[in-house]
């Protein structure tokens, strides 16, 4: 780029510009086109480069005359802040001789960034300093000049501070920190701030430096205590002259107050009496009218589970079969129940169950009617039998969530638990049932989503949501949790419940909750206890029915074969019906598939089932529908 060629006579001076940092080989100009000279003269007259102090940073084309970059340039490392930053070339042209001066002046680009001459300034200001005082900081330096040197300065956001700069000249800025609200050194004792010098690049460039300011102090507190509350417990039937609580008061500015005259100050002391372990446990369940522990409880042989007999959840008290019963186990258990509390001296107390094993009871029977079975011969003989329909369960009933529950019908709650309870603590229990049957009707309760994974467990079986762990100060004040309750059926059916857990702080040493919720929880257990024997019974009678009717198909004869009499009015949705026989017992399984209108009428022809007499026919048909 040309800025300016001047003539002087038989000389010439020419001026560049070309930025800092550009390429080697970039073309800075061409001083014969510049000087009005072609090629050939250039040839004949020797055009040549005789002087200059950074000579080695150009380099002319002896050819064309164009003068070009021959290696880096850093515009602070050859002028350092002069501006602006000339470098002086002589060309000569011999035969005849013609002397020219060429200046290029090397811009700057926006290379280096604010630095600060420390990376921590710190700085004492008395808490008695008014507003508007002023503290000098040191400027941060930039070796770019002109409009990429240091344009402002900034300060971070904060209420007692803000700054000031005065230009100084020659691209020199100067902070001044300046007080806009008066300190309080016991309300804070230090100050974190930070300084950040901006220049004026176009991306901007920036250094930053970290200001501490300690606020020194002035005796301007009375004495106040630690705190505003304390708190104490004490045992029950403790000694006279126990000592109950320390309570301890200070001045923010000294250790005490030695002021005429002394100031005082008054403060609250709650003493909160614990319980001692001086009651045994009392059992509710069961007992007997003498006041013994004592109750009896029937089950199903046919209860299938795994493992060993029987088994207590220690902290529920649910009794739960552990393995299915044979023919060789005993009739009747007896169960000894101990039940202790945590106490320093722990006191118990004893009950008894007794568990008498009993058959078990097939389902009841809807309806029944008669099934004819007769052969074609001259006269016809004929034999009927009696079939018992059950009602077999489908799982078309959606679990209903009992608790919680909100007027609006979503299933949500809150629950308010103190901050200091331990794992194992009972937050609450998601309370539902299952109007189908058996394992249909059966529920198992999972959780979804929680804020926090580590804080909360959800028993599968009973509902029961406790902690895992103790609440520490950075947990959330407050958790929620969706819980899925589903049945077993084939295509399972579910509910969804959410449960908010809102975490406070205690307002007693001891939580009375605590041992309103272990209650309310004991009596919940024995429903679900009772519930679950009922489904358990039912599902297994069903589970057992089939096994049953499997068992016989695979051992009917191999050379008996149905056949049926076609009636008028057989649409042919008999056609999956399953014969077997057992003993002296012939048995036909019917499939659900009966067509849509089609009716069985005790007493009717069209509902008559008509079987050949090869043997005799007697016993029970069960009819599946």
């Amino acid at each position: 780029m040309i800025l300016d060629v001047l003539w002087s006579g038989a000389f010439a001076q020419i001026r560049y510009s070309i930025s800092e940092e550009v390429e080697d080989g970039t073309v800075v100009g061409n001083i014969a086109k510049d000087l009005g000279l072609d090629k050939s003269a250039l040839q004949d007259r020797g055009y040549r480069i005789v002087a200059g102090s950074a000579e080695p940073l150009f380099q002319v084309n002896q050819n064309d005359g164009v003068l070009y970059v021959k290696g880096r340039i850093d515009r602070e490392e050859v002028c350092e802040r002069t501006s602006p930053c000339l470098i002086q070339l002589k060309t000569v042209l011999e035969n005849p001789l013609e002397i020219h001066y060429v200046a290029v002046e090397i811009l700057d680009i926006n290379d280096h960034s604010p630095v600060f001459p420390e990376k921590e300034k710190r700085l004492e200001i008395s808490e008695s300093a008014l507003a508007g005082a002023r503290f000098q900081l040191q400027a941060a330096r930039d070796n770019d000049v002109g409009q990429f040197s240091i344009q402002q300065y900034r300060l971070s956001h904060n209420e007692y501070f803000r700054v000031e700069v005065k230009d100084r000249g020659e691209d020199r800025k100067m902070p001044f920190l300046v007080l806009q609200k008066q300190l309080d050194r016991e309300a804070a004792g230090k100050h974190k701030l930070r300084l950040t010098a901006v220049d004026g690049g176009k991306p901007v460039k920036s250094g930053n430096i970290e200001i501490i300011v300690e606020v020194l102090d002035v005796n301007d507190n009375s004495p106040v205590f630690t705190k505003e509350l304390f708190s104490a417990t004490l045992n029950e039937n403790v000694p006279v002259g126990t000592v109950v609580i320390q309570v301890n008061a200070n001045d923010s500015d000294q250790a005490s107050d030695s002021g005429t005259p002394s100031l005082s100050s008054n403060v609250t002391v709650n003493v909160f009496i614990l319980d001692q372990n001086d009651n045994a446990p009392v059992i509710l369940y069961p007992v007997s009218s003498n006041g013994s522990a004592e109750g009896v409880e029937e089950i199903p042989r046919n209860e299938v589970t795994d493992h060993s007999l029987f088994g207590l959840d220690r902290y529920t008290g649910q009794i739960r079969t552990l393995r299915s019963f044979t023919e060789t186990d005993e009739a009747e258990h007896k169960l000894l129940i101990l039940v202790k509390d945590n106490g320093n001296v722990s006191l118990s107390a004893t009950a008894t169950v007794i568990v008498k094993v009993v058959e078990p009871k097939e389902a009841f029977a809807a309806s029944d009617f008669h099934v004819v079975a007769s052969d074609s011969g001259t006269p016809s003989l004929s034999s009927n039998v009696t079939v018992n329909v059950f009602i077999l369960d489908q799982n078309d009933n959606t679990p209903v969530i009992l608790y919680p529950v909100s007027s609006n019908g979503s299933a949500e709650g809150v629950e308010e638990i103190p901050r200091n309870v331990n794992a194992g603590h009972l937050v609450t229990k998601v309370r539902a049932y299952d109007a189908d049957m058996g394992y249909n009707g059966w529920l198992l309760f999972s959780l979804q989503e929680v804020t926090d994974h580590s804080l909360f467990g959800l028993d599968r079986y009973t509902g029961q949501i406790r902690t895992l762990r103790s609440f520490t100060e950075t947990d959330e004040a407050e958790h929620k949790l969706l819980i899925l309750v589903k049945d077993n059926g084939n295509v399972s059916l579910s509910a969804t419940a959410t449960v908010i857990v809102k975490v406070v702080e205690p307002k007693e040493a001891f939580a009375a909750s605590d041992v309103k919720s272990s209650t309310k929880a004991d009596e919940d257990n024995n429903v679900t206890f009772y519930l679950m024997i009922t489904v358990g019974t039912v599902s297994a009678l069903f589970l057992v029915s089939i096994i049953v009717l499997i068992s016989m198909q695979c051992s009917k004869s191999t050379d008996y074969t149905s056949k049926y009499l076609p009636e008028p009015n057989y649409d042919g949705t008999l056609c999956h019906s399953i014969q077997y026989r057992s003993g002296d017992k012939r048995y036909m399984l019917v499939g659900p598939r009966m067509s849509i209108g089609s009716t069985i009428v005790p007493g009717s022809h069209a509902n008559t089932l008509m079987l050949p007499d090869r043997r005799g026919m007697s016993g029970e048909v069960f009819v599946n529908i």
